[in-house]
């Protein structure tokens, strides 16, 4: 999520994770599937695959677990067919959502996926009715105490990252896909820990809450989505306000 909110959604997020990790794990290891059999079992020639990596190891997934997921999709382990879906639509006060999926029967998923945008008020679309408003970018949020906004900025930019934004929550560090892996490299040899390292879809602009209820079907959308065991990842624009976000927390 974007704006004031991104800190409280990190939080809630890994508390979910926490809780549900073995959902976790079998995202992930569907991830690793899919992209080994794209783009080979190496990750070192396969950005992809080292990215589903990186998310499984971010969850503690098991080393053995990890490496049989790669033989899966290297063809060594299993016949398992998976092809990436991505929903959009709409959700309460017009926000836009962007819902990528992994899945084995799109048949199954796409009827769930519009009862999850309708439960709460919103319209699955079609094909792209929302993608204009989001560009692949790599973000990272750290923790405000792990360095100041010069330092964090000095580190960023070493690494080709384009913009870092600092409050009293932390950094956001915004980079190009193609120098993400360079930021994440800068960081770690400058012993900076990121809370949330990914690339995904960025919103171009924001859409704020305009209360408190709707700030609450937004971010039950979210969970409604993440809980969806084909839904890998879920992009939206909409931004909730600080005082909106004291009232809910």
């Amino acid at each position: 999520m974007s704006g004031h909110s991104k800190w409280s959604t990190i939080k809630h997020k890994k508390a979910r994770l926490d809780a549900s990790r073995g959902k976790a794990w079998s995202k992930c290891a569907r991830a690793i599937l899919v992209a080994a059999k794209t783009g080979g079992g190496n990750p070192n020639d396969n950005l992809s695959l080292r990215y589903a990596i990186d998310k499984a190891k971010a969850v503690n997934m098991p080393k053995d677990t990890i490496e049989k997921a790669v033989r899966k999709g290297t063809g060594e382990g299993g016949g398992e067919s998976f092809e990436q879906v991505v929903y959009e639509g709409y959700g309460p006060g017009g926000a836009a959502f962007m819902v990528e999926c992994l899945t084995d029967n799109r048949n199954r998923t796409a009827p769930q996926l519009r009862k999850l945008f309708e439960r709460v008020g919103g319209q699955m679309g079609s094909s792209n009715c929302v993608a204009y408003m989001f560009e692949p970018k790599g973000t990272f949020l750290i923790a405000a105490d792990a360095a100041d906004e010069d330092t964090i900025m000095e580190i960023a930019l070493e690494g080709g990252a384009e913009d870092v934004t600092s409050d009293e929550n932390g950094h956001e560090i915004t980079c190009e896909p193609a120098v993400f892996d360079a930021v994440k490299q800068v960081l770690a040899r400058n012993e900076i820990e990121a809370l949330s390292a990914e690339v995904g879809m960025l919103a171009r602009n924001n859409i704020e809450a305009s209360s408190p209820e709707q700030a609450k079907k937004l971010l039950a959308m979210v969970e409604a989505f993440e809980d969806h065991d084909d839904v890998q990842n879920v992009y939206s624009n909409f931004d909730i306000p600080r005082q909106i976000l004291a009232e809910i927390e």
